[in-house]
């Protein structure tokens, strides 16, 4: 019981309480090992389950999505089924402003991205504390790749800044949302090598990645999973990772760190439970959600796509969120998104 009070009490309050309760969830393992598998038989969902994706169809939350909800229905992980649902406008604020005001928590759960760190921060109006939610599980951290269409004749990155900075405002990079991760990584370019690209938000990674390959655009920097297809038929190429170190999906590509640039970005692929939900509902959730992770469709997905980490849930991801929060206020503030 002492874990999952705890968790309960710091979605409502934040701040260092966390730390307390945490060590003293910490000196009750046993306790709360014992509390988890009782909350988990205490729940189980009595009807179909909201399954809210933050994110447009075909980028790489929704595919996240549809492939969970597939696995949960192949492994026979849930007594009800997941229904997905997207959730697109405002860079997420749509989803957001609908998880807040569900009227069953315990049913409705989300796919997130970043946009759970941002959209809060840039809209204040929308009186959401990403606190309040109930950490499910971080499947995987995503990866992001700087894309152009293999028809510009760029090779490397120092052709594309030549070339990017010869055009001024007419180089044009689409990403998912505005002032979202893709944004955020066209700021840093802009910000720290002189450019002056146009940013063009669109509702998901999957239309981008469809208009580069259509030359309708000139650079993304999409997920390895959005411009995969395009990939292996030659249309796009990558030239750069904003990785710490190179992808095993693609070992010729440098990072910009070794092309010196201090700059890494991931993206969280993390299941949410809406404000309000209970502690039995969140451990089965966690708990349905660590069953998908260790599932060898899901194994193979992160490998193939190029996710990274481990399953994080309960306090640990909460602390995530928290770092996360403080690292993108730190980061919409140096580009001017908030004051």
């Amino acid at each position: 019981m002492c874990l999952l009070l705890a968790q309960q009490f710091e979605y409502a309050t934040g701040g260092k309480q966390m730390t307390i309760l945490k060590t003293m969830a910490m000196g009750a393992v046993a306790l709360s090992m014992a509390f988890t598998a009782t909350a988990v038989s205490a729940f189980e969902p009595s009807k179909p389950i909201d399954f809210v994706i933050m994110a447009g169809k075909g980028g790489g939350a929704d595919k996240m999505a549809r492939l969970m909800q597939a696995i949960v229905e192949k492994e026979g992980l849930a007594s009800k089924p997941l229904v997905p649902t997207n959730k697109s406008g405002g860079s997420g604020a749509e989803a957001l402003s609908y998880m807040n005001g569900v009227s069953d928590p315990d049913h409705t759960i989300m796919v997130t991205l970043n946009s759970f760190f941002t959209t809060p921060l840039r809209q204040p109006g929308l009186k959401v504390d990403i606190m309040k939610f109930a950490p499910v599980g971080r499947m995987a951290e995503d990866t992001f790749l700087l894309w152009v269409h293999k028809d510009e004749g760029i090779k490397d990155f120092d052709a594309f800044l030549a070339e990017a900075k010869s055009r001024g405002g007419k180089w044009v990079m689409g990403g998912t949302g505005k002032n979202s991760e893709d944004n955020i990584i066209t700021d840093f370019l802009n910000n720290n090598y002189g450019l002056e690209i146009k940013y063009i938000p669109y509702k998901g990674g999957g239309a981008v990645a469809k208009d580069l390959a259509g030359k309708q655009i000139q650079s993304s920097v999409n997920n390895p999973s959005e411009a995969l297809g395009f990939y292996e038929s030659g249309d796009v190429i990558p030239l750069v990772a904003f990785t710490d170190e190179r992808l095993p999906l693609f070992p010729d590509v440098p990072t910009l760190k070794e092309l010196g640039g201090d700059f890494s970005y991931f993206m969280q692929r993390s299941v949410v439970g809406a404000p309000g939900m209970s502690a039995e509902a969140a451990a089965y959730y966690t708990q349905l959600f660590r069953g998908v992770y260790k599932s060898a469709d899901w194994q193979e997905y992160k490998s193939s796509k190029s996710l990274m980490g481990d399953f994080m849930s309960q306090l640990d991801l909460a602390d995530y969120w928290g770092t996360q929060r403080d690292r993108h206020t730190t980061i919409l503030k140096a580009s001017g998104a908030i004051k």
